[in-house]
């Protein structure tokens, strides 16, 4: 009976091993299965996918293998950063203040460091990535992360209002910094570095403003004002094509490296349609300030009381890299102290074919970034006449030094007292054709009379030449198709569509 009992027990013990093992494996096998699926589904991702589900800090080598981990780096980088910090806090401070100055906001009348220190907190790299884009050059993209501990305090002053301490709290960037080291067969076999930031993707600086011992309030306006400054200097110094130079050595040529003119774009601003009105008694005086790169910002007249204005204005800016760069056009309604924006457009300038002329009808925005607006209110129409031409290399020398004496010019202005900042916008109306590369010709607006002639309308300076503590800074889109009969492709949100009459 025991032996029986034994067996049975035995039997049913197996029979339960078994199934169980079953179950398990089965389980095992559907779980993998998921997973493989989920895997496969992951690897198909875009970046813009990865984006939207992970934020706009992930690291790059997550949806970009070739980005390398350096963690090893990042611990040298950590004991190395109080010597940098001490040393990086001095070249800022020597070599953003110009800048700072430069690129100063209208109704501000100083803009300097009162205070600053990059704090105890290194930044981190989160990926390089490194490529060989031309031969004798080796070009290393680093993606960037710093969310520090910075003490940094700006003092600003404006008319009548005592000089007020403006603090950046919670500093956070994001960006990815290319560095491009030009080699040479003596020691140390690097003959200059480039660094820039690449556009894409866009570089992040999130801050937040507090005043110490005041109040905003002083200053209205005053937290969009010094988030523009920052996004101006940014684009146009540091920003890709634009690039800071540095020379390692004596006797070295960096022309290779430098930032040259590649192109001319005539731009007629034509009529605007729809504008929205800002004044609470009669319509708004509407004029375009047009630009490829902030410092050199050109403007049309004003129209009086009118929203749907025809200036039928010619201007001539200067364009260093076609693939990257954009034409900038911003509708303001002129009123007592600041001006009211009305709308703003971008165009690509790769979406612009040689040689062609074409009038293009832009739909104007609140903002080029959506994201922050709240009134996503129609801001009416722009319709300009483009015309691209690339630069012969003759033309592109006589460019290149008709930018150097325009910015001389503007110098001149600031210090006159005639414009408040070398970025504010100038009117210049095309009068006469000059020679070289066929600028044209336009007095610049200076209070009672006009200082300087021809090339009054260009933008987009490559070569800003001179001393960054000790080192060299230069300058920091689908062929069009021709018009045929009333046919005008209008630009919205990035595309492109035809409108017919």
């Amino acid at each position: 009976m025991g032996l029986i009992s034994g067996m049975v027990m035995g039997m049913l013990l197996g029979i339960a091993l078994m199934a169980g093992w079953k179950y398990m494996m089965t389980h095992r096998s559907i779980k993998r299965i998921s997973k493989a699926a989920d895997i496969k589904l992951l690897s198909s991702l875009k970046r813009d996918d990865l984006r939207k589900i992970c934020g706009d800090s992930f690291p790059e080598w997550i949806s970009f293998p070739v980005f390398e981990q350096v963690k090893w780096l990042n611990k040298q980088l950590s004991k190395l950063w109080p010597f940098i910090a001490d040393a990086a806090e001095v070249i800022i401070k020597e070599s953003v203040e110009p800048l700072l100055e430069d690129y100063r906001p209208p109704g501000i009348t100083s803009l300097k460091f009162s205070k600053l220190s990059l704090g105890t907190v290194a930044p981190k790299i989160e990926g390089i990535r490194v490529q060989s884009l031309k031969q004798g050059q080796i070009t290393m993209d680093i993606d960037l992360r710093w969310g520090g501990d910075p003490n940094i305090v700006l003092g600003i002053q404006a008319a009548h209002i005592a000089c007020i301490p403006i603090q950046l709290k919670d500093l956070q960037v994001f960006t990815v910094v290319r560095a491009i080291f030009q080699l040479t067969d003596e020691i140390p076999c690097i003959s200059a570095v480039v660094v820039a930031l690449l556009a894409e993707p866009k570089p992040q600086i999130e801050y937040t403003l507090k005043a110490v011992g005041g109040s905003l309030t002083a200053l209205p306006g005053l937290s969009d004002k010094i988030e523009d400054t920052v996004n101006s200097i940014v684009t146009d110094m540091l920003q890709w094509p634009h690039r800071i130079v540095v020379p390692i050595g004596n006797n070295v040529d960096i022309s290779d490296l430098e930032l040259k003119p590649v192109g001319k774009l005539t731009v007629t601003i034509l009529r605007a349609n729809d504008l929205k009105n800002m004044e609470l008694v009669g319509k708004s005086d509407p004029y375009v300030v047009v630009h490829i790169r902030p410092l050199f910002k050109v403007k049309t007249k004003v129209i009086d009381n009118n929203l749907n204005p025809v200036w039928n204005e010619m201007f001539e800016l200067i364009a260093e890299d076609k693939e990257t760069q954009c034409l900038i056009l911003e509708v303001f309604d002129e009123d007592i102290g600041d001006d009211k924006r009305l709308g703003v457009a971008k165009l690509p300038l790769i979406e612009l074919e040689a040689e062609t002329s074409k009038e293009i009808e832009l739909r104007l925005l609140p903002s080029l970034d959506m994201l922050k607006i709240k009134d996503k209110k129609d801001r009416g129409t722009l319709t300009i006449q483009v015309f691209y031409h690339e630069l012969l290399k003759e033309e592109q020398l006589f460019a290149l030094e008709e930018e150097k004496r325009i910015l001389e010019e503007r110098k001149k202005l600031k210090e006159a007292g005639v414009i408040g900042s070398t970025v504010d916008a100038l009117e210049g109306a095309a009068s006469a054709v000059g020679s070289g590369v066929g600028m044209v010709g336009s007095g610049i607006g200076a209070g009672v009379g006009f200082v300087g002639t021809g090339f009054g309308a260009v933008g987009s300076g490559l070569s800003k030449a001179g001393k960054f503590m000790g080192r060299t800074i230069t300058g920091h889109h689908s062929g069009g198709s021709r018009r045929s009969g009333s046919s005008t492709p209008v630009h919205e949100n990035g595309s492109v569509k035809t409108k017919s009459s």
